[in-house]
């Protein structure tokens, strides 16, 4: 009797304890983008630039067009915000991640930047894939909301 409640605890333990894949993917993806939000407060753009795909084919897409390509996309935010005081405080929130594939989601959300040269917030939504076992934006289309 005794080893079928550790049988029994051991099934629950397993079977009840697991967190659901794609829970555990969402979590995954909200903590690489938190991750970014605290390398852009810390002003810290190259840090920021670990959550993207560094590849000639990442896409960026905003104000200015297309952008293509890693190098491209960091130029981009160098020029848009060539100091701390562009830089600002960052802060997101995400309304909906959900996936296309098995190891890739798009992340849908606002973004909110407080900054001495003004505030501005805008909307995004990101494509984000695993890639050697992280999770990296492929795709991101960004809009200022005025």
């Amino acid at each position: 009797m005794k080893h079928l409640v550790y049988f029994f605890v051991l099934i629950s333990v397993t079977v009840f304890g697991q967190q659901d894949p794609l829970e555990q993917d969402s979590e995954a993806i909200t903590a690489m983008l938190n991750a970014q939000k605290e390398a852009w407060n810390n002003y810290d753009i190259d840090s920021f630039m670990d959550g993207y795909w560094k590849s000639d084919d990442l896409t960026f897409y905003g104000s200015g067009g297309v952008i293509k390509g890693w190098e491209a996309t960091l130029e981009r935010y160098k020029k848009s915000y060539p100091s701390k005081e562009h830089f600002g405080t960052l802060n997101f929130v995400f309304n909906e991640i959900a996936p296309v594939s098995e190891e890739t989601y798009y992340v849908m959300g606002e973004y909110y930047l407080t900054r001495p040269v003004g505030n501005t917030n805008g909307i995004f939504m990101l494509v984000v894939k695993k890639i050697d076992g992280a999770w990296k934006v492929i795709a991101d289309t960004s809009a200022k909301v005025k």
